[in-house]
């Protein structure tokens, strides 16, 4: 018996064009290939989408976002930046900014040196990080961000909540390993590509708005921690906090996110045209050509170079920023403050980062901030004046606007987004070098010299190299 719905290729006797002959039921229509490659054939129970040599169907929930989308002026792409900022938000926020407020119980319930309390992670991105951020690409290529993140908020929420129970440092660092591979799973690779595929046009607005949630999430999470710590301890802040990322990431995912726009029938911006040819992936060798192309060009050494300078001398001052303010007699709460302070100011230089790449050289912007990262690091030296303490905080942390988002835009304007996962990828490990080795170099400075002085030359001098390294970038130009 045939089947009710089905769906075959042919050739048009009058006219001699390919076509798509749908069958539905009780009815059949024909649609030139051409008509479907460049729009969408909606019928009454379901909806298929033609794309070069392709063919996609849509299920009930697919076809009613669709219908939603075309009803209202909102693009969809907007809720998968809302999707994007809680991402970031609960798995790097939260873990990247709100995890330091956690180092002082560390040093002073379970006697880890201040080098142990950031070695976890570096042991855990050198094990882990970096074979699964390639293999993060990988899969991101093939079959989209949506369920990538999803498994990465459940290993952050697991290993969080675990970290409640550890007594020993093994288990710290065995937990942290768990942690950073949910990071990368769920952390900057996989929501820049999602917001890539979504946007072309105002790509650096949205990847602006949906960073917002990683400031946001620098600004709550060391009150938030701080004040958890208080009312119940560390161990069962850290068990909260472990339970609260999945709950809100999970549904999340699987009710909001999707990987690109053709799985609901749009394009980039909500465009009605199809002209991303250019960014079009047909085969595994077209990806692996693209990939090692782009490693064959300075702008890729450049690029990724510049990264890991910058983002591992943030790094490196987050992570030690409360525990140096403690050194300086400042009390925990006041501390808790000031890094407050710092991210609540990133906020604002997210979003004029945002609006600044979609209308000058998104290169330039780059440098301009990565610039500004080297040279309000000295000013560290003078953190026994309040007044100093609290400008480098809004200095400081205005200038960390740039930290993360403008890679992916820099690094797609050089080589499309073909094959952003894998390339993004390959720098994302690399700056991530950078972002977990600089805070525990800073920490053996410590433990060595009991102080951060020699720390904030090295971290200065490579804020202004990285600096320097993005802007030698030829934006657009691959040379050999």
């Amino acid at each position: 018996m045939p089947s009710s719905r089905s769906i075959w290729r042919g050739t048009d006797a009058q006219f001699g064009q390919p076509i798509v002959t749908i069958r539905a039921r009780s009815f059949e229509t024909k649609v030139f290939q051409d008509e479907v490659r460049s729009g969408v054939a909606e019928l009454s129970h379901y909806l298929v989408l033609g794309a070069a040599h392709r063919t996609v169907r849509f299920s009930r929930t697919d076809i009613f976002f669709m219908k939603n989308n075309r009803s209202t002026r909102i693009f969809y792409g907007w809720w998968i930046v809302v999707a994007a900022f809680l991402n970031l938000f609960f798995a790097v926020g939260i873990i990247f900014y709100g995890f330091p407020v956690f180092y002082p119980a560390f040093v002073e319930s379970l006697g880890f040196a201040r080098a142990q309390v950031t070695q976890g992670f570096l042991l855990g991105f050198l094990i882990v990080g970096l074979p699964f951020g390639f293999v993060a690409g990988w899969l991101i290529d093939r079959i989209g961000s949506r369920w990538i993140i999803l498994a990465g908020a459940g290993l952050i929420g697991v290993s969080l909540f675990l970290m409640g129970f550890m007594t020993r440092f093994w288990e710290y660092e065995l937990l942290c390993v768990a942690e950073v591979l949910g990071y990368v799973l769920a952390g900057p690779i996989a929501n820049q590509v999602l917001i890539a595929q979504w946007f072309r046009i105002q790509r650096g607005r949205a990847m602006g708005f949906a960073y917002l949630g990683l400031g946001f999430g620098g600004v709550v999470s060391p009150l938030l921690v701080s004040r958890l710590m208080r009312a119940f301890g560390w161990r069962h802040a850290l068990e909260t906090i472990g339970l609260l990322i999945p709950l809100v990431l999970c549904p999340v995912g699987i009710l909001l996110t999707r990987s690109t726009p053709a799985e609901i029938g749009l394009l980039p911006d909500g465009d009605s045209k199809n002209d991303l040819a250019d960014d079009k992936v047909t085969t595994s060798a077209a990806i692996s050509s693209g990939v090692a192309a782009a490693a064959r060009t300075a702008n890729f050494w450049l690029i990724l170079a510049g990264s890991t300078l910058v983002v591992g001398a943030i790094g490196a001052v987050i992570q030690h920023f409360i525990l140096f303010l403690r050194d300086q007699g400042t009390s925990s709460i006041a501390a808790s403050r000031f890094s407050t302070a710092l991210l609540a100011s990133s906020l604002g230089g997210r979003i004029l980062v945002g609006y600044l790449a979609d209308r000058f050289s998104k290169k330039d912007v780059m440098a301009l901030f990565y610039l500004l990262i080297g040279l309000t690091i000295p000013i560290l030296y003078l953190s026994h004046q309040p007044a100093a303490t609290w400008f480098f905080a809004l200095a400081f942390g205005f200038a960390m606007g740039a930290d993360y988002m403008l890679i992916p835009l820099v690094t797609a304007e050089c080589f499309g987004t073909a094959a952003m996962g894998k390339i993004l990828a390959l720098i994302i490990m690399g700056y991530s070098l950078g972002q977990w080795a600089a805070p525990w170099m800073a920490g053996r400075i410590f433990d060595r010299y009991h102080s951060y002085d020699l720390a904030w030359k090295i971290l200065a001098g490579a804020g202004l190299l990285g600096a320097a390294a993005i802007y030698k970038v030829s934006a657009g130009v691959q040379k050999r």
